[in-house]
């Protein structure tokens, strides 16, 4: 790096905006502890998979808007956790309008949606034709989420498995499979938004 009399970080954040990618994985390692104690410090309620998610979703708001900050109205670490609390207050809200969308029928608090809970009568032909676009619709978009989400999307929202048995079976901690199901559901939602379905 050639010396400019800037300090290191402003050099970096200098590089970054010019469109080094390097300066900006540096900016990454060099914030990301400060980021993730930041956002758990400010929201208590977050596991650590949503800080994860949080500091990805800000880090990758913060590389498509670089050529946005203006070093002389804020420090590097200022913005980008003035980026990461709106990321979680965002996503916050997200999940408490997803939440709206459904009942809870027993004590476990898992939900079911409102319409899902309703009995089906006897489906017509054409009834028949649209489930089965539904779920291939659905299956599409669950092959395209990332790996993490899929296998759990798959035995949750296709095979119906419970969050339980779904922990069993994967040994992974129930508030994980909570999290992981809630995630993919964003996720699709946004595919779905994203291809006008």
């Amino acid at each position: 790096m050639e010396k400019t009399g800037l300090k290191p970080i402003d050099e970096l954040v200098k590089l970054a905006i010019a469109g080094d990618g390097t300066a900006f994985t540096q900016l990454w390692d060099t914030h990301i502890e400060s980021l993730r104690a930041y956002i758990k410090s400010t929201f208590k309620n977050l596991d650590d998979f949503y800080i994860e998610d949080i500091c990805s979703h800000s880090f990758e708001k913060a590389f498509r808007r670089i050529g946005t900050f203006d070093p002389s109205l804020s420090r590097f670490s200022t913005w980008l956790k003035s980026i990461a609390r709106n990321s979680a207050l965002d996503m916050l809200q997200q999940e408490s309008r997803e939440r709206r969308k459904y009942t809870y029928l027993d004590d476990e608090r898992e939900s079911i949606s409102v319409i899902d809970s309703v009995p089906d009568e006897l489906d017509t032909p054409l009834d028949s034709i649209i489930r089965t676009e539904d779920e291939q619709r659905l299956r599409s978009c669950i092959e395209g989420l990332p790996d993490l989400y899929r296998e759990i999307a798959l035995k949750r929202m296709v095979e119906g498995m419970q969050y339980k048995e779904i922990a069993e079976e994967t040994g992974l901690e129930l508030n994980t499979v909570r999290t992981r199901i809630r995630r993919a559901k964003a996720l699709i939602d946004k595919m779905k938004e994203d291809n006008g379905v």
